[in-house]
């Protein structure tokens, strides 16, 4: 199916052209005729079927064919994402598929212009873009309100289980009109029982569209797996690197630690990188993104907040320095390359411990990872070690408190006691403190008042000796 085929309005259609999308992807052939006639819809899908394109085309159709009945503060629709990686790219697409519609566009996450954002919801957006944290935060400030909104859409639904928002989103969705006021859609790459347990209470009577292939994984991503040692592994990447070529790639690791030591390593062995974790200020992680899309960044090391809802193009590789622990993990990591017809490849590394989720991870893709074993020449050996990472200071107590250290060139602080001049007597409260005189036994003399001062010593009890055998 064409989309020049669907009933949508030449606004929509002209920012769909200018895109360069011609034919529907599956997903998108399913979903988009029930969205369009108004019918709730949960689709299932793969991460990179073009899931953000099917429900941003219905959503416009439908605030385009209906005329604002609110205040023009309020958004008209809502549109939920787990990360602040995928509402940045879902407003990215927004504004590219809305260009002609007129529509103000919002998003609001996390980590930067908390005024600004809440002066731009304040004045008003049409669409709003975000995830729940924030939008909670201004909704209980009364900055806006949602009893206005026409249109609700859910993306990555399951991973809002996993990640721990489910509260914040039943929160959200109960601030919104009855479900048979408002249009509804929700897309996940899987719609197991506890995401369409949330579709049937907050939906109505939602049509379910689910596109699973029988391969689980892109089918243009080349998938290599290596077997390796936990201290083979460096070396390994390293002669991967220089063999493969790769002009853009993505590497992945299971901790924000073991990225930091690898980025570490790979700088100092001259391979430009960066790391990308959810600790990451928000700022940086943006600028890191744009880095890596223009190609001034070849390589980036990335945690799992990277393995969804980012749509980079020309990622040639993707390596799995670590096996994830979730098998639904690997098919998302490995689908940031091969995206929209392009072909990639995804090495792993399975050493002791990855070793142990492969089975789990080739259960779930229903197929079996090619399997290559390394020659000797592809190990790098000679590689520079980093530097070991400073440790941090120890928090030194409050000034002029016990235990501080002078600074350079200053005089320690000096008790608060004087000292007494040649000749003269100490102080009564010196003298009391000062040790008794020694006897000519060596042993200090005890007055009564010390003596009595003293602690008592308990004798230890002694045990009742036995009962005498009888003769």
């Amino acid at each position: 199916m064409k989309f020049a085929e669907l009933p949508l309005p030449p606004l929509v259609q002209k920012g769909i052209e200018e895109t360069g999308f011609t034919d529907c992807t599956p997903i998108q052939e399913k979903s988009l005729p029930l969205a369009l006639s108004g019918k709730d819809v949960a689709g299932q899908a793969q991460t990179g079927t073009g899931k953000t394109a099917a429900f941003l085309i219905a959503l416009f159709t439908r605030l385009l064919s209906q005329e604002r009945s609110g205040t023009p503060q309020n958004p008209r629709a809502l549109i939920l994402a787990p990360t602040r990686e995928l509402v940045v790219q879902i407003e990215k697409d927004a504004q590219t598929l809305g260009k002609h519609t007129g529509f103000t566009i919002q998003a609001i996450y996390g980590g930067v212009d908390y005024m600004k954002q809440r002066d731009a919801l304040k004045a008003g957006a049409d669409v709003v873009i975000g995830t729940p944290g924030r939008l909670i935060d201004y909704l209980k400030q009364k900055v806006y309100s949602l009893r206005e909104v026409e249109a609700l859409v859910i993306d990555e639904a399951d991973r809002m289980f996993d990640m721990g928002f489910i509260a914040d989103l039943r929160y959200i969705l109960r601030k919104l009109p009855n479900y048979d006021k408002r249009q509804n859609m929700l897309f996940s790459a899987t719609l197991n029982t506890r995401v369409m347990e949330l579709a049937y209470e907050f939906m109505n009577m939602p049509e379910k569209v689910s596109v699973t292939p029988e391969q689980m994984t892109a089918e243009r991503v080349e998938q290599v797996l290596y077997h390796v040692s936990r201290k083979e592994k460096f070396p390994l990447l390293l002669g991967l690197l220089r063999k493969e070529g790769m002009a853009r790639t993505m590497v992945f690791v299971n901790t924000k630690r073991e990225a930091e030591f690898l980025q570490d390593r790979l700088r100092a062995n001259d391979f430009p990188c960066r790391v990308i974790s959810g600790d990451v200020e928000q700022r940086k992680r943006l600028k890191i993104l744009e880095d890596f899309k223009d190609g001034t960044l070849p390589i980036m090391i990335a945690t799992d907040v990277a393995s969804r809802g980012l749509h980079i193009d020309g990622v040639s590789h993707v390596i799995n320095y670590d096996l994830p622990q979730d098998c639904e993990d690997y098919v998302h990591r490995i689908g940031r390359t091969a995206r929209a017809g392009a072909e990639g490849k995804a090495i792993s590394l399975a050493d002791e411990d990855g070793a142990f989720y492969l089975e789990a991870i080739e259960d779930y893709i229903k197929q079996k990872i090619p399997t290559e074993w390394a020659e000797d020449e592809m190990f790098v050996h000679d590689y520079k070690r980093s530097k070991p990472r400073p440790h941090p200071e120890p928090k030194h107590p409050k000034k002029g408190g016990r235990g501080e250290k002078p600074r350079s060139g200053e005089k320690p602080r000096s008790s608060g006691k004087r000292r007494p001049a040649e000749g003269e007597k100490p102080a009564a409260a010196e003298q009391a403190a000062a040790p008794a005189p020694s006897t000519e036994g060596g042993q200090p003399a005890e007055n009564g008042e010390a003596a009595a001062k003293k602690k008592r010593r308990r004798r230890p009890r002694k045990k009742p000796a036995a009962d005498a055998p009888q003769g």
